[in-house]
């Protein structure tokens, strides 16, 4: 999918940040960062993690204001004006791959070791069509309806 947009996940950009600060900044550093993501626009959340970024400067945390700049853009891609807002809380963090990514794990442990490979994409693959078809169909995750706009431009 060479036009997909990346995004990468918010709470995982936040870990690698704040594994950089000092433990005397690591709460001022998270408040900080909260309040970038808590921003209602792109352009408002860059503006204020540039700022967030030169505070750290002033004290003396440079690796962490390097990697804030370094990776805010592909952190904010959920706030674009191509998402609906509603859809902003899902789409922020990859809680929804990270959860089927442990139900795979947890039926291919108890399987334990596999004849061949073939047998355990069998096995993941039937997996994925059942969490999909059944969890994921009875719950509304996203409203796909709220994309028709996009959608019809895109095609």
């Amino acid at each position: 999918l060479p036009q997909a947009r990346y995004q990468r996940c918010m709470v995982h950009f936040m870990r690698n940040v704040l594994s950089k600060v000092s433990p005397r900044h690591t709460r001022w550093a998270g408040d900080a960062l909260k309040a970038v993501f808590a921003m209602e626009s792109r352009e408002s959340a860059l503006a204020k993690a540039e700022q967030v970024a030169t505070e750290m400067e002033e004290r003396k945390l440079r690796e962490a204001a390097k990697c804030l700049r370094e990776g805010i853009d592909e952190t904010t891609t959920y706030l674009l004006k191509d998402y609906p807002v509603e859809h902003r809380r899902r789409i922020r963090t990859n809680n929804m791959i990270e959860r089927l990514n442990r139900e795979i794990r947890r039926r291919t442990r108890v399987v334990g070791a596999f004849p061949d490979g073939r047998s355990a994409l069998m096995l993941i693959t039937a997996r994925i069509r059942y969490v999909t078809g059944n969890q994921w169909s009875t719950r509304r995750y996203l409203d796909m309806s709220r994309l028709h706009d996009t959608i019809q431009e895109a095609n």
